[in-house]
């Protein structure tokens, strides 16, 4: 079967059963748009949207490519910031985007895990309370929508994430492989794509006091009280306290917001505008509320500001034009940008790390891309060269010996990053740009996108 979806215009939508499992799915009159849900399990249901590029070259040598985008939080949507504050067709003031991703690949967004933007539960038991469990829904989807469709299956497949959307990409990774040798999912996998992602949680913030003394944002009482709180986490992670180290997390950003004037954690050279109402909440020791809220608005802020409204512009804009032309929006389902009950069911996962997961990724061959904004702080440069250098890769050591190579952008002579490479670890260091690269720095990140899957695009 190479179509999934019935057409929007001409047959509604069509209810398709594969695997005892169910798809529900419309398409676009012009057949570049398909979007729909898979019920992953009895009563929890995943939202995707897959984008078909208008600029696909036909090369038998360099297939095509799609890529998956894993949106951070956890339970921040993909559907709604990845899609039109990032890479997709169109900016949140739905013009056409001049550096989407589409130029070069293809592009499948999906609200993940279930319970995040138009992805919903029937049932509060049902969400995801592991990493692994979102990623077998999330493998359950991709064999729902690639098994039954040739043409996806054509292309190789490159699973891309931004913030905690990581720790999903390399579990997906392997689980999907796994899937494939059991022969339960078909499709081509190509590499995993790593942006400013959230793999090693003790190693970040870690390097939060340390970079933000160099930078004058802290002074030393500001640095102490900061690595006091970091070494705990450590002290907790190391004891199996997965849950108080996430409130220490949330006790640590507040701490630092307190000590440096409200530093931006997105863009350190930045204040952050969400944290002038907290102190309430703060006094209350309501530290990981305040932490998500200050992500959900800075999520919604930075979309409201290209709208020039208000900070939920976003929401109102997934709540209006976009649910009314999707259709198959359920109605009692409000669109939100950060679920906050997605994130609670992950409260034991939230501070473990993933970076055992890239070492088989390497290990197996994998090509593993990391790219970092320079000016993020939650996921900083510095936390991730840290992580990284823990690595058991047999070819770390000739990777750190590497000579980096400057980055540019068409005619633009002005450095733009850097780029080091060997076998299949790839890193990139994107100058300008915070934690949301692609809005920070969209041309060069357009070309990385390009260069790391290969893509024939002209």
């Amino acid at each position: 079967m190479e179509k999934l979806c019935a057409s929007v215009i001409t047959l509604g939508f069509l209810v398709i059963l594969f695997q005892g499992g169910t798809v529900t799915c419309m398409r676009s009159e012009d057949g570049l748009e398909e979007w729909g849900y898979v019920q992953v399990r009895p009563k929890a249901h995943l939202f995707w949207w897959l984008y078909r590029s208008p600029h696909r070259v036909e090369n038998p040598s360099k297939p095509w490519p799609i890529l998956l985008w894993l949106q951070g939080g956890p339970g921040s949507s993909g559907i709604g910031f990845g899609n039109f504050g990032e890479i997709g067709p169109l900016d949140v003031n739905l013009k056409p985007r001049n550096f989407t991703w589409l130029r070069k690949a293809d592009l499948l967004f999906v609200d993940n895990p279930v319970g995040t933007g138009y992805s919903y539960v029937e049932d509060s038991s049902l969400y995801a309370k592991t990493d692994e469990e979102a990623v077998n829904d999330l493998t359950t989807l991709l064999a729902e929508l690639f098994n039954n469709d040739l043409s996806l299956q054509k292309s190789p497949l490159f699973i891309v994430a931004e913030s905690y959307g990581g720790k999903f990409a390399v579990t997906l990774r392997l689980s999907a492989l796994k899937a494939i040798h059991k022969g339960t999912l078909k499709l081509k996998l190509g590499g995993v794509i790593l942006g400013d992602s959230w793999i090693s949680p003790e190693d970040f913030v870690a390097s939060w006091g340390p970079l933000l003394k160099d930078l004058s944002r802290l002074d030393d009482n500001g640095l102490k009280k900061a690595n006091s709180i970091a070494e705990r986490i450590k002290q907790q992670l190391e004891a199996g306290q997965f849950v108080d180290a996430t409130y220490s997390w949330g006790e640590l950003e507040n701490e630092i917001s307190a000590s440096s004037n409200s530093v931006d954690f997105y863009n350190f050279l930045k204040d952050s505008t969400s944290d002038s109402e907290t102190l309430n909440e703060m006094e209350l020791g309501l530290f990981k509320e305040v932490a998500m809220m200050r992500y959900s608005k800075y999520l919604t802020s930075k979309t409201s500001s290209l709208l020039g409204g208000e900070e939920d512009d976003l929401e109102r804009l997934l709540n209006g034009v976009i649910k009314n032309k999707l259709k198959i929006i359920p109605e009692n389902v409000t669109y939100v940008v950060q679920s906050v009950d997605a994130f609670d069911n992950l409260l034991a996962e939230f501070m473990k790390p993933k970076f055992t997961e890239v070492d088989e990724l390497l290990a197996l061959g994998v090509n593993v891309t990391v790219y970092n904004g320079q000016l993020d702080l939650i996921c900083a440069t510095k936390g991730t060269d840290a992580w990284l250098k823990k690595l058991k890769w047999e070819g770390l050591q000739n990777f750190l010996g590497k000579e980096r190579t400057p980055l540019y952008c068409g005619n633009d002579k002005t450095t733009k990053g850097f780029f080091k490479s060997h076998k299949n670890l790839q890193f990139y260091w994107i100058l300008g740009a915070g934690h949301f690269v692609p809005t920070d720095q969209p041309c060069v990140a357009l070309d990385m996108v390009g260069a790391i899957t290969q893509s024939p695009a002209e």
